[in-house]
């Protein structure tokens, strides 16, 4: 059963897609693993994009391809041209709303490695999850108050994740596209052609990476991974509270983050674990956060906690200079971007399977190298409609696409 539903956010236009949408356990066409379309940006056939930049992104591509096994096609739209001062590269993915209860389901077919089977059963096993939060407009400690606390009211928030579409066909289902996206993209990347300064691409890591350059491949590796699904909605919370757009600027209930992902549910705080058996963390503020298979009983490594409130960086990162993989927030001159272990295990856990090749072909974390530099990757977060601002007022909300089977009993666990 296909449902939509009246809820502001990215992809309002799926709407339309809403009234004759399917939604499917099919899996994609027949395929040996994960595979990549590349869609050069103008230039249908690819033939005037810069050679070792396409190169560059197909080497990227090829390193998770050779990582997961599912079968099925990332449609992924790139380009190399000038881009703002100090901007090294602009992505951004296409996101579905999938209720916790669905998603839920649908790992539970999906279980087939040890983390898979671990991560599935720290999972509460109800319609919803229960969260940390804060800087709402309806927190208990005041308005827009820095204090955390417990959000069990299983509202809105509570029930919906925001799965990019890349991790939705991981799942063997059929996504959601905005009519206007024709080309059926799930994520888009450009990167700047004119580096700042002296600083050069080095789209041959093979002998190492120059110290006054920069490794295209192993950024372009990061963010592809960004569209695999290693995201966290604490980004939206940390720059949309309050709401700095309006005057007096605004904060919003808690309902209206309904930008919890997949990867989100792994993530925990010495605060939301004493708070109670499965509580995430979805906070911004510097304590720490990290990433859990138990229900945070393991520390597995810590993330970031954002730019705003945070520790200065995207939450939708590992924390910075910790050396933990490729999807750390930074990027340094003469660095080597490697995919490591931990990188791959996040992925794993969220609905991707790991490929025969996996365990030996992943090393663990390398060291990072000179001063950092900080990449311009960003989600394309929209600001929130007035209707939802605080104090409330009236007014219709715009109607998205959202991925619900309806009621439905979790399948039984795989044999073996």
């Amino acid at each position: 059963m296909f449902s939509s539903r009246t809820i502001p956010g990215r992809l309002r236009a799926l709407a339309a897609s809403a009234a004759v949408g399917l939604l499917s356990l099919a899996a994609e066409a027949p395929a040996r693993a994960l595979s990549f379309n590349l869609i050069c940006s103008g230039d249908p056939t690819c033939g005037s994009f810069n050679a070792n930049a396409y190169a560059g992104f197909q080497t990227a591509a090829a390193r998770w391809s050779a990582l997961f096994s599912d079968p099925f096609t990332l449609n992924l739209a790139i380009g190399f041209t000038a881009l703002p001062t100090n901007v090294l590269a602009r992505a951004g993915s296409e996101e579905n709303l999938i209720t916790y209860s669905y998603y839920r389901a649908l790992l539970a077919q999906d279980r087939i490695s040890s983390d898979d089977q671990q991560a599935y059963g720290s999972l509460g096993s109800g319609s919803s999850f229960n969260l940390l939060i804060n800087r709402t407009a309806d927190n208990p400690n005041g308005v827009g108050s820095a204090t955390p606390y417990l959000d069990n009211n299983g509202g809105q928030n509570n029930t919906w994740l925001r799965a990019n579409t890349a991790t939705i066909k991981a799942l063997g289902v059929t996504p959601l596209y905005a009519p206007a996206n024709t080309s059926l993209l799930d994520a888009s990347i450009t990167f700047t052609s004119t580096l700042p300064g002296s600083y050069v691409w080095d789209f041959d890591p093979s002998n190492g990476i120059a110290s006054d350059a920069l490794d295209f491949i192993g950024v372009a590796a990061h963010e592809i991974g960004h569209a695999l699904g290693f995201v966290s909605g604490v980004d939206t919370l940390d720059t949309n509270a309050p709401d700095n757009t309006v005057t007096p600027p605004a904060y919003y209930n808690a309902d209206v983050f309904d930008y919890v992902s997949p990867l989100d549910l792994y993530r925990y705080s010495g605060l939301s674990v004493s708070t109670g058996g499965g509580v995430i963390d979805w906070t911004a503020d510097t304590r720490a956060k990290y990433f859990s298979l138990d229900r945070g009983l393991t520390n597995l490594g810590p993330f970031s906690t954002g730019r705003t409130y945070g520790d200065g960086r995207q939450a939708s990162h590992w924390q910075d200079n910790l050396a933990l993989g490729l999807m750390d927030p930074t990027f340094a001159a003469g660095e080597l971007g490697v995919i490591s272990a931990l990188d791959v295990r996040s992925l794993d856990v969220i609905g991707y399977d790991l490929s025969s090749l996996t365990s030996r072909s992943v090393p663990g974390p390398l060291p990072l190298f000179g001063a950092a530099a900080a990449l311009g990757w960003s989600r394309r977060l929209r600001r929130r409609l007035a209707a939802h601002r605080h104090p409330a007022t009236s007014g219709s909300l715009s109607s998205e696409g959202s991925l619900d089977p309806g009621p439905a009993a979790a399948p039984p666990p795989p044999a073996g």
